[in-house]
């Protein structure tokens, strides 16, 4: 079999990740995939194997989870340890027509316990380190059954002890029913979880499949986004079946990605906006660890201009490019941009891209107030096509309030040139009276002070713009080069600075502005 049949029985049938692997080893079972951890249920395994190996053990945990008692139609929570197995674990719970409910390790017990019940007396798959994080759930009311895939405990299940089950068959799920449940980032609250079909995840591989369709050789792809998300769905889909041998890094830690990059060579690195701009200081190694990278490609939020100029001018590839897509959980790619290593310094870090060719999404933007969407009036940003989520489990009415025919409003502020850029200035909940756009000014302060490697404007306690910052190393900020910098804007209060470390974040690495913001108030008014 060949990639491109397959991707076409995908875009007929459906993209369902628990035949994926099994797919992708017709098509080339070769293909290695490498680690920079070991596997959590399959320890022994290493940190390097092959398509086929990946697959067969896909087919054997499906096996083990059938024999568990899971069936068709069933919901599976999957929280757990973060590990490059929770996707293997996913794409069992598929293979056996079960509903996987993918729950980030990053959240805490309450909110896990709270989407949990959501689900509705689902069976629990998870790890002994979380079962410690949920000692204080009532696990026995509000599962059907618990499953542990490591770290073994008594009175429950365990897939260990179901090894060499006889192996199940396959249940290939309805193309328009739930198959694989995510969640949003939880910015304003407890997170929403995010219902996707065979058909919408399949929808979804359309825009990058053409743009991996321009990289001829079959170089390595480097993946580091989390495990859990319904980006990793397309990323492992579009990178297994193009053949391109697959690095999956858990480890953030600078250090550890420079020896991982500087020892695998990755032709394509995908990661998140806030890992990228942590690795900047890489650039300056020695070793070149992004020297053989071709595209960078981000797609969570936008990233800094500076950032990917950074990137770019690291690595020794002729036409180096940094590819950014604008989207969310519950409409995939809806807009992507080029960028290359002479202008991206320059880049309008708003400008956040162009609807992408014939198949993927369309973009409007909506008046807010009845005037003509514009710079200066900007308006609601929508998007439609068939890669929309479905629905939010158990939470109609929320999506549908959203939803107003095929258009989807996703809750971003903007406008569109001329030229048809979408401009994207700030989330509806994040926007500040007085402030144009907070991510405008983050953008141009962050261009002109290097010793920043944070800044975050939020709405302080009597409605102000406050920034709060880090510096590099933690180190004092320097207040004439700080009033030099943000001459442009006057509006802004004196600024805040905290360790990076203290600042709250969701599981994909986003500052959560409302989290920070009544932290904020809460501090100057105890100062007052």
């Amino acid at each position: 079999m060949k990639g491109s049949t397959a991707y076409r029985s995908i875009q007929k049938r459906g993209l369902h990740i628990g035949l994926l692997p099994e797919m992708a080893a017709a098509v080339n079972g070769r293909t290695p995939i490498t680690l920079d951890h070991d596997l959590g249920v399959f320890p022994e395994t290493g940190r390097r194997l092959t398509v086929a190996q990946y697959a067969d053990h896909v087919d054997d945990l499906a096996a083990r989870l059938w024999a568990a008692g899971v069936r068709p139609d069933e919901h599976v929570v999957l929280y757990k340890t973060a590990n490059a197995d929770h996707w293997m674990l996913a794409a069992a719970v598929s293979r056996i027509g079960a509903v996987v409910v993918n729950l980030s390790p990053a959240l805490d017990a309450a909110t896990a316990a709270a989407l949990i019940e959501r689900v509705d007396q689902p069976t629990l798959l998870t790890d002994g380190a979380k079962l410690d994080v949920l000692a204080d759930v009532p696990l026995a009311k509000i599962t059907r059954r618990v499953v542990t895939s490591a770290d073994d405990r008594p009175g429950v299940a365990s897939l260990a002890e179901l090894a060499g089950a006889p192996r199940a068959k396959p249940v290939v799920r309805p193309i328009d029913e739930a198959a694989v449940i995510t969640h949003t980032s939880g910015t304003t609250g407890i997170p929403k979880l995010v219902v996707h079909t065979p058909r919408t995840q399949a929808v979804r591989l359309v825009p990058q499949w053409r743009l991996l369709s321009l990289l001829r050789k079959k170089e390595t792809v480097a993946i580091h986004i989390p495990f859990v998300h319904s980006r990793m769905v397309a990323a492992m889909s579009l990178a297994l079946l193009k053949e391109f041998p697959v690095l999956l890094m858990k480890e953030a830690d600078p250090a550890d990605v420079a020896e991982q990059l500087v020892r695998h060579r990755p032709m394509l690195i995908e990661a998140l906006p806030n890992s990228l701009m942590e690795w900047e200081r890489l650039a300056e190694d020695p070793r070149a660890p992004f020297g053989s990278v071709k595209v960078f490609s981000s797609t969570f939020d936008a990233i800094h201009p500076g950032t990917m100029s950074k990137l770019l001018k690291a690595s020794d590839r002729r036409g180096a490019l940094f590819f950014q897509i604008y989207g969310q959980s519950e409409v995939g790619p809806a807009v992507g941009r080029a960028y290359f290593r002479d202008f991206a310094h320059k880049a309008n870090g708003r400008c956040v891209g162009w609807p992408m060719p014939r198949g993927a999404a369309r973009v409007r933007v909506v008046s807010r107030d009845g005037r003509h969407p514009s710079e200066h009036t900007p308006g609601f940003v929508e998007v439609a096509w068939d890669g929309l989520a479905r629905t939010y489990f158990g939470e109609q009415e929320r999506y549908d309030a959203n939803r107003n025919g095929p258009w989807w409003r996703t809750g971003d502020i903007g406008y569109r040139t001329r030229f048809g850029c979408l401009h994207m200035l700030d989330r509806e909940v994040d926007m500040i009276p007085g402030v144009r756009s907070s991510l405008e000014v983050e953008d141009v302060v962050l261009s002109k002070l290097e010793e920043l490697n944070e800044l975050v404007v939020v709405q302080g306690p009597n409605g102000e713009p406050v920034p709060v910052l880090c510096t590099v190393d933690d180190a004092p900020l320097d207040r004439a080069r700080w009033r030099s910098a943000v001459t442009d804007f006057p509006q802004l209060g004196d600024p805040v600075q905290i360790p990076r470390a203290e600042l709250p974040r969701t599981a994909t690495l986003k500052v959560q502005r409302k989290a920070l913001a009544r932290r904020l108030q809460e501090q100057l008014k105890d100062r007052a």
